[in-house]
């Protein structure tokens, strides 16, 4: 990018090295390693501005899709995906490893961080009070306004850096332009600075970011601005600004950056480095692991990986289809060892069964415990699933000193995650054979798939049939786990017949009406009929053809009509509704409507939507379905959102559509 300062030419790249605050990196990081949601990892990049500017200069070059006018963070994280986004925020954190800025700079960083957050907070309430069409494209804008500042502020004290601030609007707009934020973005930037006065007939963007900066100083000048700019009053507007200012401290305290007079970062960023170096030690421990015929084979492997990672003796148990398997020890010769994954009384067991970290209890050892001690010849041990996609491949066990258990804790959930990363590859990479004998059986199976579906259907039916029969409300329970499990059976055989059926077609998008379709079928045969639940399709004339694949889709659906059905216990109706396609901030989606007539959900529900809680079926429950919901959601990189009362739940589901990448901007 090439910009003009006094007549001379300056080069700055579009994807330049700038800093973060620590804590916001750290945080970013972290909610990486936790496996958290999209949404909280895009919420916390959208707080910086050099986050926020690396997504734009990714977002729209070349390796990442077609450049095109971006008019929010969001549809630019969008346009990333979620694995981008994670490998984007552990660049970014070994980026500020090279940074090293004296006290001075911290406390510029720290307030140049507040008054870009405050602008971009202040220009997004103004958008929405103004009508504004597009709040988002303000909030983005408001981020990075004063990028050039953020640029000098990495200098050393002189003549250049001096220019840079002097120039620092005409760089965020050249900025602007080379991020394809369009003309009206750049001329927000260049025009930040003008007079109230000379901009009250200039473009609604321009005047909104104009006004934001001059709030965001909190002064006197501000609040007559408002005035003159925009006709808002001065009660009003010093209202807004004390929201906003609340706003910022409270997103300030969840991050964890402290805007007291006095910050240095040195702390934060020992602690970033820290995180950092782990989570390279955790790559680089298993940078080899890949390379084995199986998975179960790769897992044994990484025995050895893990204790050089932790420095404590392993064992890796492996998991068959009821019991569990010593495969693999860092503790010399490998005893033969295979125990029964049930009932679960030790830690190996409880880990197995419940896929979570489990500690020995020094005070309650099963035998099993004792017996695995002495192999690690260690008084206590942490017991470390290995997941993929909710199977449970084995649990690896580490003999801790209770000192250190939070550091080995750390080290070894980064681990597991990295083994998760491989075991995906490892799946991803055995989809492409093109062996016969593979391939023949993968056509038997399919025939079986269709053979078993069939009597399934026939006895959910007789048990539908039985349970009208009967009065016991015990045998009624009873009824109703035998007739889930079978349905849960036969929705896992479907999906499994249509992931081979995808391999051999070559189809990869899902459409949404012929889902919908299929599985209003499905109900209509196994669920609606024995609740008194009737069902409508309105489905749109448009192409509703998904990014997504249709295992998830399905899931999705599957999970909100049952919760539906199960809330109705006296009978109703559900409505299923597509529209296409559908225009938001800035991409293309299809939208999905599911609503019924039902209690609505309870209040301590709304308040947990899409936690995991506890189910209360019957009284319009929840439970994990809405959880996993949710993180599909996600990972489909769509949108979700609900409304509940007394005449019945609406969610609302937007999905990017197929075609979005395609389309004209």
């Amino acid at each position: 990018m090439t910009y003009s300062v006094t007549g001379k030419s300056m080069q700055i790249s579009p994807d330049t090295q700038l800093p973060s605050l620590p804590e916001i990196t750290l945080r970013a990081l972290e909610a990486c390693q936790h496996e958290d949601s999209y949404r909280q990892i895009s919420q916390i990049i959208a707080t910086d501005t050099a986050l926020v500017a690396r997504v734009l200069a990714l977002a729209n070059s070349s390796l990442y899709g077609r450049p095109g006018e971006i008019r929010s963070v969001e549809h630019a994280l969008l346009r990333l995906g979620t694995d981008r986004i994670r490998t984007l925020i552990l660049t970014a954190a070994l980026r500020q490893l090279l940074f090293d800025l004296g006290a001075d700079q911290w406390q510029q960083l720290r307030d140049f961080w507040r008054h870009s957050l405050t602008t971009a907070l202040t220009a997004k309430a103004l958008a929405t009070l103004t009508r504004y069409p597009s709040a988002d494209e303000a909030f983005m804008i408001g981020m990075v306004h004063n990028i050039g500042e953020l640029i000098a502020l990495k200098m050393a004290p002189g003549d250049s850096q001096q220019e840079k601030l002097n120039s620092q609007s005409e760089i965020g707009a050249q900025f602007a332009l080379s991020w394809g934020l369009g003309p009206m973005a750049a001329d927000a930037m260049r025009y930040q600075q003008a007079s109230p006065a000379s901009i009250r007939d200039a473009a609604h963007l321009v005047k909104l970011i104009n006004l934001s900066t001059r709030l965001a100083q909190a002064d006197a000048a501000g609040i007559s601005a408002a005035g003159t700019v925009f006709g808002i009053s001065d009660d009003l507007t010093r209202e807004i600004c004390l929201r906003i200012n609340n706003e910022v401290a409270t997103l300030a305290a969840s991050l964890g950056v402290t805007l007291a007079d006095e910050y240095d970062g040195h702390a934060a960023s020992r602690v970033l480095h820290q995180t950092v170096i782990r989570q390279a030690m955790a790559e680089q421990s298993l940078s080899c692991a890949g390379n084995h015929e199986t998975i179960p084979l790769m897992l044994a492997s990484t025995v050895s990986n893990l204790t050089l990672l932790t420095g404590c003796p392993a064992l890796f148990f492996t998991a068959r289809p009821e019991s569990l398997k010593l495969v693999s020890t860092s503790q010399g010769d490998c005893p033969d060892m295979a125990v029964s994954a049930t009932p679960a009384l030790s830690a190996l067991t409880r880990c197995h069964r419940d896929s979570v970290i489990v500690y020995s209890d020094p005070d309650d050892l099963s035998i099993l415990d004792q017996q695995v001690l002495r192999l690690l010849r260690s008084t206590t041990m942490m017991a470390l699933p290995v997941l993929f996609e909710e199977q449970c491949y084995g649990v690896f066990l580490l003999g801790t000193d209770s000192a250190d258990d939070a550091a080995v804790e750390t080290l070894a959930r980064m681990f597991s995650q990295r083994l998760t990363r491989l075991i995906a590859d490892s799946v991803a990479a055995g989809t492409g054979t093109e062996d016969l004998t593979q391939a023949l059986l993968e056509e038997g199976i399919r025939r079986q798939i269709h053979e078993i579906s069939n009597p399934l259907t026939i006895i959910r039916q007789y048990i539908y049939q039985l349970r009208g029969k009967l009065d016991d409300s015990q045998v009624h329970e009873e009824l109703d786990i035998i007739r889930d499990e079978l349905e849960r059976a036969g929705n896992l055989l479907l999906q499994m017949g249509e992931a081979h059926e995808h391999e051999r077609e070559g189809v990869s998008h899902a459409i949404l009406n012929d889902e919908l379709r299929a599985l209003n079928e499905l109900f209509e045969d196994t669920l609606f009929g024995d609740r008194k639940v009737t069902s409508r399709l309105s489905l749109s004339s448009g192409s509703t053809e998904l990014k997504a694949t249709r295992a998830p889709v399905r899931q999705v659906v599957i999970n909100l009509i049952r919760n539906a059905v199960e809330s109705m216990t006296t009978g109703g109706s559900i409505a299923l509704t597509t529209t296409a396609p559908v225009f938001q901030n800035g991409g293309k989606w299809v939208e999905l409507l599911v609503e019924d007539t039902g209690p609505g959900l309870p209040k301590d529900v709304q308040d947990r939507l899409f936690l995991p809680v506890t189910s209360g079926k019957g009284a319009g429950h929840s439970g994990l379905g809405l959880s996993i919901v949710k993180q599909l959601i996600d990972d489909m990189e769509g949108i979700i959102g609900c409304h509940s009362g007394e005449k019945g739940t609406r969610f609302r589901i937007l999905l990017p559509a197929a075609s979005d990448q395609n389309d004209e901007e």
